[in-house]
């Protein structure tokens, strides 16, 4: 039995009393908002044979913000009643001052659906899910006797929220959620290596349930693994790099995704900052943020703020051609909001934030590509990474990477690490894949704090003179 619809308006709140403490709270404001959210999750982790974590977690509130200039004021609270919002109005009033703001344009209104509004956690029964989590373990562990452990994750949520306008507008979105992981460790010789696979997105369980599926992700998670028993140590020094599509689009994600988010622009702390009309990067580099695929893990059918979500250009044939905003930074800089504020939960406030962002394909082969690599590092799979914004720099761990001299792929490597700058990286893109994907549904993107779900995605692509951190020569 699934819990009603939030209505929030409807059996919690006085809508016209929730109304009035809104636009007193953003009276003399430029903008404001009243976001409303129940949350449901639930996550399962089946280890060493064993249940180990069964968790669910509920929670609900709301977040009232005021908006003048450059300030925002904002007070989000657990209690949904009309005396709270009366308390959270006298803090969100405090960034208003004497008023006299100039108030923005309301948002679009939208008819787009892009996921089901299905509750997930409600698709498969619990003894279904443990009994999944079973046959993962079982199924990874006949693969291979130097299978040693397994660790297997069922996780789904629904998010529901809406959001009350102080023009008497309002919009309401449903978040479903799901993602199935697994994890190997196999053992050989005395030498231990892991691997994982996994995927998700919003859309329900039941394909994920699917033997079909979740086989795949295991005998992946275990061909990754059994790869890096054979691994060498990575050599080291400045070379070329041939990236892998799909998942590899997280090095984008973090080399350049977070330099062409509005604030950092708009504040100059950007590498990108200045630069708009300017080419960037090789020709032939097109990228996207995409907030409208469906089913996709960084979709949204609005934003945080209620702006419909969009196919946004960053960057087409090499030339910067615009940032992602929220409608606060956008109306700083004289530009239309994007449909990208998002915020983690009702206990923060929006900014300007990702949701699929990819590199579009070119009409190279995959395999021309490699071939042409004389001297470097084809890597397919990444772990962490980090970045700095204001330069660009970044670091990345390799999860899957190959030897590569004279267009032949060798031996897997061991502790790789790519090192460089994503204004420089774009600029040496040599050659591009005619191979575009997307993640399989795993990316998580963390910001000032706050966690938002998000995508990655590009083809092939050959890097010229990244440097490569290893210990081997």
């Amino acid at each position: 039995m699934t819990d009603a619809p939030f209505a929030p308006f409807d059996t919690l709140l006085d809508r016209d009393e929730a109304l009035k403490v809104l636009r007193a709270a953003t009276d003399g404001a430029d903008d404001g908002e009243l976001f409303l959210e129940r949350r449901r999750s639930e996550a399962l982790v089946f280890d060493d044979g064993r249940l180990k974590t069964a968790s669910y977690d509920a929670s609900e509130g709301f977040g009232l913000r005021a908006v003048r200039g450059e300030v925002a004021g904002y007070a989000h609270s657990t209690e949904l009643s009309v005396a709270a919002l009366k308390r959270a109005s006298d803090t969100a009033r405090l960034a208003v001052g004497d008023g006299g703001g100039t108030w923005a344009d309301a948002p679009q209104a939208t008819n787009t659906r892009l996921y089901t509004d299905e509750d997930p956690i409600a698709g498969a029964a619990f003894p279904v899910k443990l009994d999944t989590l079973r046959e993962i373990d079982a199924f990874a562990r006949a693969l291979d006797k130097r299978v040693v452990q397994v660790s297997a994750t069922i996780a789904a949520s629904l998010q529901e929220v809406e959001i009350l306008r102080p023009e008497g507008g309002s919009v309401r979105d449903i978040r479903p959620m799901t993602r199935v992981n697994v994890s190997v460790i196999v053992e050989q010789n005395g030498r231990r290596e892991s691997g994982t696979a996994g995927g998700g997105g919003r859309v329900g369980l039941d394909g994920f349930l699917d033997p079909a599926d979740w086989q795949t992700k295991a005998r992946e998670a275990l061909r990754v693994a059994v790869v890096n028993l054979d691994a060498v140590p990575a050599p080291a020094g400045v070379m070329d790099v041939v990236l892998g599509p799909g998942w590899p689009g997280i090095l984008l994600h973090e080399a350049i995704g977070h330099g062409l988010e509005g604030d950092f622009n708009r504040k100059g702390s950007s590498a990108f900052a200045g630069l708009m009309g300017q080419r960037i990067a090789a020709p032939g580099v097109t990228v996207l943020d995409d907030g409208t695929i469906p089913d996709r893990r960084g979709s949204i059918t609005v934003d945080d703020e209620g702006t419909p979500s969009a196919r946004n250009v960053l960057i087409e044939d090499g030339v910067l051609v615009g940032f992602m905003q929220d409608r606060q930074n956008a109306r700083l800089m004289g530009v239309a909001p994007t449909g990208n504020g998002r915020r983690e939960s009702y206990a923060h406030t929006p900014m300007p934030r990702m949701t699929n962002t990819y590199m579009l394909g070119g009409n190279v082969t995959p395999g021309d590509i490699v071939t042409d690599l004389k001297d470097g590092i084809y890597a397919v799979g990444f772990g962490g990474g980090q970045v700095d914004i204001t330069n660009g720099k970044f670091v990345f761990s390799c999860t899957e990477a190959y030897r590569v001299q004279n267009g032949v792929v060798g031996a897997p490597v061991k502790g790789a690490t790519l090192i460089g700058d994503g204004a420089t990286a774009l600029q040496q893109i040599r050659a591009i894949g005619n191979d575009p994907a997307l993640d399989p549904g795993m990316g998580n993107c963390g910001k000032a704090g706050q966690w938002v779900p998000v995508g990655v995605g590009q083809p092939t692509l050959l890097i010229g003179g990244l440097t490569v951190g290893g210990s081997g020569s």
